[in-house]
């Protein structure tokens, strides 16, 4: 699974992190990492930190279609258990962002392998995720 960090760097035309979001996604695209999964909740993500940053509903909408159509990217819905899954580990891991408690939850219980690719180490602290860090790719 993919985090919306990595994903936002790579639509932007700037980020520190871009060098890595374009490198991962080129390896994500050649399938080199086999199916990549991302939370749908990350482009709600995106749209807001977008917004933040100013930028226009145009452009948020070009980058949400470029990132949905990356191949072997798949995108997973919420369910009523990942949304009681990721208000649970909010609670028990104190968690701050609904966001990055979507992922784990995601994560947890849509991913086989319970891998998240981030640069946020909030992640190292739930017990069965593991987290990898995008620059060791």
């Amino acid at each position: 699974m993919i985090e919306t960090d990595i994903l936002y760097a790579y639509v932007k035309k700037e980020d520190r992190l871009k060098p890595v979001a374009d490198d991962v996604v080129a390896k994500i695209v050649k399938g080199e990492l086999g199916v990549v999964y991302a939370s749908r909740e990350s482009l709600h993500e995106l749209y807001y930190v977008s917004k933040k940053e100013g930028v226009s509903l145009d452009e948020y909408i070009s980058r949400a279609a470029a990132l949905t159509a990356i191949e072997h990217l798949k995108f997973i819905g919420t369910t009523y258990q990942i949304d009681l899954l990721a208000l649970t580990l909010m609670k028990q891991y104190g968690i701050k962002s609904i966001f990055d408690a979507y992922y784990a939850a995601t994560a947890l219980n849509q991913v086989p392998d319970h891998t998240i690719i981030s640069t946020d180490e909030v992640f190292d602290a739930i017990p069965g995720i593991t987290r990898i860090d995008p620059h060791k790719l």
